[in-house]
């Protein structure tokens, strides 16, 4: 008896030894297969990738901006951010930098699509948003932009265009075309000068509302990180929204920074 009960508990012994060694090799098992995200920012995008495959993650750019803090050619921003932990092989996303903006955004407006499609790609810009409304000028050319031309401190290499879709007002019936021609579809503005603004939207024939007085700018504190505050007089909310159907009575709302 004394003999059967020593033999249970040297079994018992023996099971919690090999639970305990199990669950040991589980964690680092685990742990083994986890990396702290490191911080890319500023290294050049073509050393990034070797450098993420020794340090445990991949890596891949989604995106350019331009960027005057931050050399062309280097790593602007990540996701995640540095010192997250994920599993090994976790793809970090990233932003390269274009350097300070140095291509002037040119006048495309008047433009077929085809014309002002190679205009940018010539200078090294993307096409961005491309939308429709009708309008009296000729098919598929561009009546609207954005960034507007000229403009400076862009921080995406792409421009928006706006074409006209006269098409669409032929092809519909004569109670459909009237309704159409008497509405628009709102611009996006926002991040634009508000004298510039103001210019986009009475050029396509929309009204503007009376400014109210200007909006308070966020804290330092608030800004997201990698983002600049508005610059004062810059355009930071509109009413409607872009790419709302507007009536030509309704007067349209600015709301700029200060």
């Amino acid at each position: 008896m004394l003999r059967l009960f020593q033999f249970v508990i040297l079994s018992l012994g023996l099971a919690l030894v090999a639970l305990a060694s199990a669950i040991m090799t589980m964690r680092f098992a685990i742990h083994g297969a986890e990396v702290k995200v490191p911080n890319f920012q500023g290294l050049a995008v073509a050393q990034a990738p070797a450098q993420a495959a020794e340090l445990g993650v991949a890596l891949s750019v989604d995106n350019r901006f331009y960027s005057a803090e931050i050399p062309a050619g280097r790593i602007l921003s990540q996701s995640p951010a540095p010192g997250a932990v994920v599993r090994r092989e976790w793809r970090v996303r990233c932003v390269e930098s274009l350097g300070p903006q140095t291509v002037a955004i040119p006048d495309l407006l008047g433009q077929p699509q085809r014309a002002a499609v190679i205009a940018l790609r010539r200078l090294g810009l993307e096409v961005g948003a491309v939308a429709r409304m009708d309008s009296a000028a000729a098919p598929e050319t561009v009546i609207a932009q954005d960034p507007p031309p000229g403009a400076a401190g862009v921080e995406k290499p792409s421009v928006a265009l706006l074409l006209s879709d006269a098409t669409a007002a032929n092809s519909a019936s004569d109670t459909e075309a009237a309704a159409a021609s008497s509405a628009y579809v709102m611009p996006d503005v926002t991040g634009q000068p508000y004298a510039t603004a103001a210019a986009a939207i009475t050029h396509i024939g929309l009204k503007l509302a009376p400014l109210n007085l200007p909006h308070e700018i966020a804290t330092p504190a608030a800004t997201p990180p990698g983002q600049t505050q508005p610059l004062p007089g810059t355009v930071v909310a509109q009413s409607p929204l872009a790419g709302y159907r507007v009536d030509p009575n309704v007067a349209v709302q600015l709301t700029v920074a200060r």
